[in-house]
Parts: C-alpha cells; structure tokens; sequence
C-alpha cells in the first residue's frame, strides 16, 4: 500500500513539475507527444470512454488495432508510441473522482528526469538506439539508482527508441548543449 501511495504521490509530484516547467515558459512542444497525451487527445480527458479504457489489459498488437479502430488522423510513430504506452501501463488501479491516473508518459519521464543531471540534447534527444538498449542504460552505476519503477523504465525505453534522436534544427538552441 506504501509502495502505491508513493507511485501515486511521484506521478502527481511529475504531473506538477511538468506543468511547472509549461508555466516558465519552458516549451518541449519540440519533443515528440508521449503517450498519455496521445491518448487524451484521441478519447477526450473526461469520456466515460477513458475511464473504461484504463481498466482494460491488450496486447501491444491489439491496441495498435484499437488505435486505428478510432479513424482519427495520427503518424506511424504517434500509433506506436500510444500502443506501448497502454502496453505498458495499463490497466491502472489508482482513480481520482473517478477519472483514472495515468502513469506519467515517456516524453514527462526524459524531461522531469533526465535534465536534473544533464542536458536533455547531449545525454538524451541526439541518442539512436533500440529498446534494449535503452534498458541498458539503467544499468550504468548513474543511472541504476535513480528513482524509476520498472514499468517506468520500460516506459521510458520504449518512448525513447521510438521517438529517437531528434534533429537538431528541432531542439531549440538553448536546450542544444
């Protein structure tokens, strides 16, 4: 039960610095949507839908199917990263006034995260590599400690191998170094 508060207590404590960071005037608007926005954008934040959806348990095949079952316009690699993020964190067991809460995504995780050490450009955005690898990185002895659930981590490994290195032209100069 501690361990579910504390979850629930980093996801919101996330959710705020996120928010926090939109509110200063740091846009990451140039980083690919994660997940949970993906699929607020294609459900709608209130629909009774949502709230359904988040109980549900697919393989990453049959959300990918759900996906395109909505006929809603979204890049091969916004269908991806959705499909893994409810591969991933779905179902939820935690709810809010009845709406679910949902995991923070690959795109909250690499910003709320990543940055605290270095610069998301060098150690993050410019990196090309599978999901493995991804995975290895929380092996280093930096990274083995850091404070991620392993959904988390798998959450983050499978954003980052989709989403992957970023342009340069697409960073905004001060986030480059």
């Amino acid at each position: 039960m501690f361990a579910s508060r504390s979850r629930m207590f980093i996801a919101v404590l996330a959710a705020a610095a996120f928010t926090l960071a939109q509110a200063a005037g740091e846009d990451i608007a140039f980083m690919p949507k994660g997940g949970k926005t993906l699929l607020i954008e294609l459900m709608g934040a209130s629909s009774a839908q949502l709230r359904s959806i988040a109980q549900e348990r697919r393989t990453e095949a049959q959300w990918r199917d759900f996906i395109d079952a909505q006929k809603k316009p979204v890049t091969e690699k916004q269908r991806a990263t959705l499909a893994a993020y409810l591969f991933v964190n779905l179902p939820v067991a935690s709810a809010v006034q009845g709406a679910p809460v949902l995991p923070p995504d690959g795109r909250e995780l690499a910003w709320n995260g990543c940055q605290n050490c270095h610069s998301l450009f060098a150690g993050y955005l410019t990196q090309d590599r599978e999901p493995q690898a991804w995975r290895n990185l929380f092996l280093s002895p930096f990274h083995r400690d850091l404070k991620m659930s392993p959904q988390e981590r798998e959450e983050f490994a499978r954003y980052s191998a989709i989403n992957m290195p970023l342009k340069i032209e697409d960073v905004p100069p001060d986030l480059r170094f």
